[in-house]
């Protein structure tokens, strides 16, 4: 899918002011990133390394799991798409609702697809299929599940395809990266530009048996990372422990305003992350975008595209306090008006 995402302000004549539409961290980029990217800009005057080695060994450090288990990625849609080339028509399930690149793929590289909604997770969970995509912390939801690790080891000839690429916003699941090494049907896919608010650099990563990475590398292109991005990986491992989001402060901020959004009439679903999925009883979300944008410069993610959720439906995430109060009043507004 090429539009219909969020982020996607520049389709509009109207000054953003504050962006709902995307869950990447609100707070810009690491302090330092900046220049230390600028100071590695003669780099781009010669080809990067050809799967990001570099940053490769830095990862294995990190989390302590030898080199061959990594995978460097242009973000974490070529690595969708990379796991949907290297295991093309199988028969795959998809956990919905969910980002729509894991079925544009799957439909690319001929899956048979099925689909499970995220209230039939469970631990007894005995899929119909070859290879399941499930994204945890969900987005757009925020939901979180706690119970794959019993339920990849239930299912040895099942691949889970296990998305983590929200993984820094919640308290209430920990990564599956420990497990790689136990599972052999086991994928995680992780994101670099989330939490370190860097989308437009494009980086991403998996995790998985040496086995499975061979088979990925085979299928990828050289220098689908470029050099900069490769520096802006380098910086968050040499810098991890200093630089990670104040995710305390985050959460509780989320619930205060989600909180407040339920006094205005909006019904607000319950989330684990600092993005959540809202309802507007009045018109479609779709109207609501529109009215947001005109009205106060807001913008929202429309989430009718996403399988489950309806034209009702649309996804907030939290930015500081004196724009959440924007979008409060806002609502309120909304509410009252004759939209």
């Amino acid at each position: 899918m090429l539009h219909g995402h969020g982020d996607d302000g520049y389709l509009y004549q109207k000054q953003i002011l504050a962006d709902f539409s995307t869950n990447v961290w609100y707070g810009g980029e690491p302090a330092g990133l900046k220049e230390h990217l600028f100071s590695k800009w003669r780099g781009i005057n010669k080809y990067p390394e050809v799967v990001a080695e570099g940053l490769i060994e830095k990862l294995s450090k990190h989390h302590e799991l030898p080199s061959d288990l990594f995978l460097i990625n242009n973000g974490s849609t070529e690595s969708i798409y990379l796991v949907a080339q290297a295991f093309k028509e199988r028969r795959t399930t998809i956990t919905v609702p969910a980002f729509a690149e894991y079925e544009d793929a799957c439909k690319l590289y001929e899956h048979e697809i099925s689909f499970l909604r995220w209230d039939e997770l469970k631990d007894d969970l005995k899929p119909n299929a070859e290879i399941i995509f499930i994204c945890n912390p969900n987005n757009p939801t925020g939901y979180t599940f706690g119970g794959l690790e019993t339920v990849i080891r239930a299912n040895p000839n099942v691949l889970f395809v296990i998305d983590e690429a929200f993984i820094e916003f919640t308290l209430a699941i920990n990564s599956l990266i420990t497990f790689v090494g136990q599972f052999e049907n086991l994928i995680i896919l992780r994101s670099l530009t989330k939490a370190y608010a860097i989308p437009g650099l494009r980086l991403g990563y998996i995790v998985a048996s040496k086995e499975i990475i061979k088979k990925l590398k085979s299928l990828k292109y050289p220098w689908s990372v470029n050099t900069l991005a490769i520096e802006a990986g380098r910086f968050i491992f040499d810098n991890y422990e200093s630089i990670q989001i104040p995710l305390h402060q985050l959460l509780e901020e989320k619930e205060r305003f989600s909180g407040q959004l339920r006094t205005t009439g909006i019904k607000v679903y319950e989330s684990s992350t600092h993005f959540f999925i809202a309802e507007t009883p009045k018109f479609s979300a779709a109207d609501l975008k529109r009215f947001l944008i005109d009205n106060f410069g807001i913008l929202i993610r429309d989430a009718s595209n996403f399988k489950t959720l309806g034209e009702e439906h649309f996804r907030l995430a939290t930015l500081e306090a004196d724009k959440n109060e924007l979008l409060i009043k806002a609502m309120k507004e909304w509410m009252s008006s004759g939209c």
